[in-house]
């Protein structure tokens, strides 16, 4: 049976490197679900898989987009369906690999069915926005809907707005709205999550942070720091050094920052995975263990039969 693995889980829990491993194994290419790999000239920062990496095996939606480009969730849901199904037709089974929870549930479930913002609407939070400021309306986005408060980004004020957008013209909380649609599809998904201790998660996404710095994130940064305002950089690691760059924060306190918040990102993540129960939880060191299970479900009938 035609299956598409899912492997997902917390940035800096070793998704890249398993990937690797499985697409090897099912000899398939890797389809990349990273709202933010996606982009070109942001490699570093956004721990993109290597050049060496990439030509292990065919890789798709990795350094694709230019950073000037608008892209969602959406999109990707389309322009990844249209791809899974051209793949299908030379491939058993297919691999898809990220974090990025949005794009993943669009991805397996379909695109949720949301009320239409109108535009009096949109001007009403916008100037709230500007007068209010982004702490004033998360907070009331804490309580009109705690549930989408604990899972999203409450950094990034336009993922805020739109929530609360949602809710003032469905009139009621947004997550409720979330994965009311649910997509059939002519293959099986299975969804895998890595996962490791949390003492442990946090030291390696320290490790991996030194490792950009040293790696060339300042002057990945530098270079599209004109560009600060658009969306695809309001990530972390280069909002704090823009910060730097404006002179507001130390270089330390910059790094200091982008470890704290990766960590507080990783959270979120596992905030949202929590509340799906098809996932199948492995540990990340146990490769073989993973390997074995993943060979196992490919060779045999309908895993959901076999639960």
């Amino acid at each position: 049976m035609q299956t598409l693995f899912v492997l997902l889980g917390p940035t800096g829990v070793g998704k890249t490197d398993l990937s690797l491993s499985i697409a090897g194994l099912l000899e398939c290419p890797i389809i990349s679900v990273d709202s933010r790999q996606l982009y070109r000239d942001l490699p570093i920062g956004t721990a993109a898989p290597t050049p060496t990496q990439l030509k292990t095996r065919e890789h798709h939606f990795i350094g694709t987009q230019p950073i000037t480009e608008t892209y969602s969730a959406a999109r990707y849901e389309a322009e990844a369906s249209a791809l899974i199904h051209r793949l299908f037709k030379t491939h058993n089974h297919l691999l898809v690999t990220g974090g990025s929870m949005l794009y993943i549930d669009a991805l397996c479930h379909g695109m949720d069915n949301l009320p239409t913002i109108d535009e009096k609407t949109r001007w009403h939070f916008q100037q709230r926005l500007l007068i209010e400021g982004l702490p004033a309306l998360a907070e009331e986005l804490r309580q009109v809907d705690p549930q989408y408060y604990a899972q999203t980004d409450l950094n990034n004020p336009r993922r805020v707005v739109h929530a609360l957008e949602i809710c003032h013209v469905a009139g009621c909380p947004y997550s409720s709205l979330l994965g009311v649609r649910r997509k059939e599809h002519p293959y099986r998904i299975v969804k895998l999550g890595l996962w490791r201790e949390r003492e442990d998660l946090y030291l390696r996404i320290d490790h991996r942070v030194d490792q950009m710095i040293a790696g060339g994130l300042i002057d990945e940064a530098r270079n599209v720091y004109p560009l600060r305002h658009l969306n695809a950089l309001n990530t972390v690691g280069y909002k704090e050094l823009f910060a730097h760059f404006d002179g507001s924060i130390s270089l330390p306190e910059a790094i200091a920052k982008i470890k704290k918040n990766t960590r507080v990102y990783a959270r979120k993540q596992l905030t949202w995975f929590s509340h799906d129960s098809s996932i199948l939880w492995l540990q990340a060191e146990r490769k073989k263990e993973m390997l074995q299970l993943v060979e196992r479900i490919a060779s045999g009938p309908s895993f959901s039969e076999k639960r």
